[in-house]
């Protein structure tokens, strides 16, 4: 479609998003200081040399896109870091490793795996040194099973403090506000709705929380202590925050110093003055996106390499929806674009086996099921291994049972099988202020009006209307059980069982049979390989789930330049109000807000979002 001059529409607003986004980052390279890592002035080894394998884990390993429009090159995300770790531990040259962390904060669920593949490399004789400035519960996990020498910054600290969960609830803030909420659940664990109805969490909320809870401490507190033996972590991991002398006094660091003075101890321990890059913005040998690849990602043109026989990781990250662009839209995971993906990956004879790589709360159940049958026509033609990271709940778990086989953390969030719906009436508030809402029904049946109505704000639900919706959601929650019996084969009398809403930890999960192994990306790669009799060195891509730059915005291809630079100004205030919440309320409030304020009326996530670092 084109313009009274002819020249396409949307050509225009690709033009004007693209300056954007070069405006964007020129702002952000001025106000912002390049992190680099100092093994760029490192001699390089000859072929024959030894060589320190640094890991610069101090910019984040993103799953797949880093966010906005242009995603990261492969080898800077989370799988492009196992490779790595992979690749280094098969490597004879590598004489010692080094990994820097600096603060950065790594969920339990891929704080075991880095630690269990750089333990690998330990056991086998090589030395493992690691930097940090502050340590975490999750990354004093990590480093105590990878690292053979711990350092931390004089000024730094040690906050293993423990694991709890703080459930904030509303109803006394909504009552005060004249405001009522009208929800009901299906599952007797399925909490989802209570911060809104109770002001305090029910028995069996807290009991489904505290059983998930003390898992996921067992597993924490066991790894931790595996890693150091002998120094009874067990007894010291709750009792932080300590100072860096403290922490070495506990013997939960070895040095307190610079990070300089330890790459200088992994060179001695490795026997060698070379230092290389393996992962961090350091071994990007491009330094980044250049303007051609920026012109192609905003284009939508495909990576190209993919043509040979390899496997594809697929990530799903966030809040699950029908489309882009919600009210609380954080660049999650929607069923057109991922879709599409699978559509894609199912087409491509080159991808022998798919990793779905899931991190979600869950969200909208119609997108969840129109994305399950998408890899259950999928797996008709290829292995399918399902990897969580932190949580697979509800619509996320959903999703994740489309796969042949669920390979889950010993601390991720499973199940969550239930659903929720319902609204906030504000009538009751507006009328303290002298505003009124009537509703004239084009019908004259007296329970017109409630029916017509029923997702309206202004008034409540009658009994029959309610009557209506649990009869809605109850068919939905049928439906989600169906497909996972129909899905993993197992039994639906001890599924309804273990379902109920309730959450599970991956272990809690696995003996539940919820889950099929415990491990990481590292872990579902090599059981997707021995599915599809594909060997160890076969390729490994990511392949991106995104919405098409105006699929993104939520347009059309023959949105008008107005219209785009509406677009963009609505998702600046978006990503407004997301960067106001909390890190670990994000993708929940997406999972929650996007179906409802929708207009689905009914939710499949996660009752909290759980996030331990």
């Amino acid at each position: 479609m084109q313009d009274p001059i002819g020249r396409p529409r949307v050509r225009a607003g690709v033009t004007l998003v693209l300056a954007s986004v070069l405006a964007l980052g020129t702002v952000s390279c001025s106000a912002r200081t390049r992190q680099t890592s100092s093994a760029k002035k490192d001699a390089k080894p000859g072929e024959n040399d030894a060589r320190v394998a640094e890991f610069d884990l101090t910019s984040g390993m993103p799953e797949g896109a880093a966010g906005g429009f242009v995603q990261v090159p492969a080898a800077r995300t989370y799988t492009g870091l196992v490779r790595a770790l992979e690749r280094t531990a098969d490597n004879t040259k590598v004489s010692a490793v080094f990994v820097r962390l600096a603060e950065q904060g790594i969920d339990f669920s891929r704080s075991r795996e880095i630690g269990e593949l750089l333990g690998r490399m330990r056991d086998k004789g090589r030395p493992v040194v690691c930097h940090a400035h502050t340590l975490t519960n999750s990354t004093t996990w990590l480093l105590s099973r990878g690292c053979s020498r711990i350092w931390l910054s004089a000024a730094g600290s040690v906050e293993t403090v423990g694991i709890a969960a703080q459930l904030v609830h509303l109803k006394g803030m909504l009552d005060k506000l004249k405001l009522s909420a009208d929800f009901l659940a299906v599952g007797k664990f399925k909490s989802g709705p209570e911060p809104l109805l109770r002001e305090e969490p029910s028995e069996a909320a807290k009991e489904a929380l505290s059983s998930t809870l003390s898992s996921m401490r067992s597993s924490w507190l066991q790894g931790a202590d595996s890693g150091r033996p002998g120094k009874s972590l067990k007894e010291k991991l709750e009792r932080g925050p300590y100072s860096p002398e403290e922490a070495k006094q506990q013997e939960l660091i070895d040095a307190i110093g610079f990070e300089s003075e330890a790459r200088e101890e992994a060179k001695k321990l490795g026997k060698t003055r070379f230092i290389v890059p393996s992962y961090g913005p350091a071994a990007n040998k491009g330094g980044g996106l250049d303007i051609g690849e920026i012109v192609r990602t905003l284009a939508g043109v495909e990576d190209e390499g993919k043509d040979k026989p390899h496997i594809a990781v697929i990530p799903a990250e966030g809040a699950i929806s029908m489309n882009a662009g919600g009210p609380l839209d954080d660049g999650g995971i929607t069923a057109k674009a991922l879709g599409r993906t699978i559509k894609r990956a199912a087409e491509n004879d080159a991808v022998k086996a798919v990793v779905l790589r899931i991190d979600s709360p869950g969200g909208s159940p119609l997108a969840s099921d129109l994305i399950w049958h998408e890899l259950m026509e999928l797996r008709k033609k290829k292995p399918v291994v399902a990897s969580v990271g932190s949580m697979a709940a509800s619509g996320g778990y959903y999703i994740a049972c489309g796969a042949q086989k669920i390979v889950a953390e010993s601390t991720s969030i499973v199940g969550s099988i239930g659903v929720f719906g319902g609204k906030i009436v504000i009538g009751p508030a507006l009328h303290e202020v002298g505003i009124n809402a009537f509703t004239v029904p084009a019908n004259p049946d007296p329970a017109a009006a409630a029916r017509a109505t029923y997702l309206s704000p202004f008034a409540p639900w009658d009994d029959a209307t309610r009557d209506r919706m649990r009869a809605h959601m109850q068919s939905i929650y049928d439906l989600f059980i169906a497909r996972i019996v129909e899905a993993r084969k197992i039994p639906e009398g001890p599924l309804r069982e273990h379902a109920e809403g309730r959450i599970w930890s991956g272990v809690q999960g696995q003996e539940l049979g919820l889950v099929d192994e415990i491990g990481g990306l590292s872990k579902a790669l090599e059981l997707v390989r021995n599915l599809a009799g594909l060997s160890k060195d076969t390729p490994v891509t990511i392949e991106g789930s995104k919405d098409g730059l105006m699929e993104l915005l939520g347009l059309g291809d023959d949105a008008e330049e107005s219209q785009v630079r509406a677009a963009i100004l609505a998702l600046q205030r978006r990503q407004a109000l997301l960067a106001e919440l909390p890190s670990e309320w994000r993708a929940g409030a997406a999972a929650v807000a996007g179906p409802l304020l929708s207009g689905e009326g009914v939710v499949a996530a996660a009752p909290i979002g759980i996030r331990i670092h």
